[in-house]
């Protein structure tokens, strides 16, 4: 498995946004997303920071239902 790159929170949004993932809220410097599959409802808070801990990071990615790799090719798209 390749590293996880340092992400800003901005970022981390940006490619859930590209994964099917829409914004459906905000509180103070964070922000909530979902997705709605034909089985599962996904929501994952996403903090706005400058950078985002790898565990953090880990975290969201695991909560999406994406693995790390589906995430990773999904970053390269941007």
């Amino acid at each position: 498995m390749q590293k996880l790159p340092p992400l800003s929170g901005r970022q981390v949004v940006k490619a859930l946004s590209k994964a099917g993932f829409e914004v459906v809220g905000r509180k103070g410097s964070h922000v909530r997303l979902k997705k709605k599959t034909t089985t599962k409802t996904y929501i994952v808070i996403v903090p706005l920071h400058p950078e985002i801990k790898k565990g953090t990071l880990k975290s969201i990615i695991r909560q999406s239902g994406l693995s790390p790799q589906e995430f990773l090719k999904i970053l390269k798209q941007q």
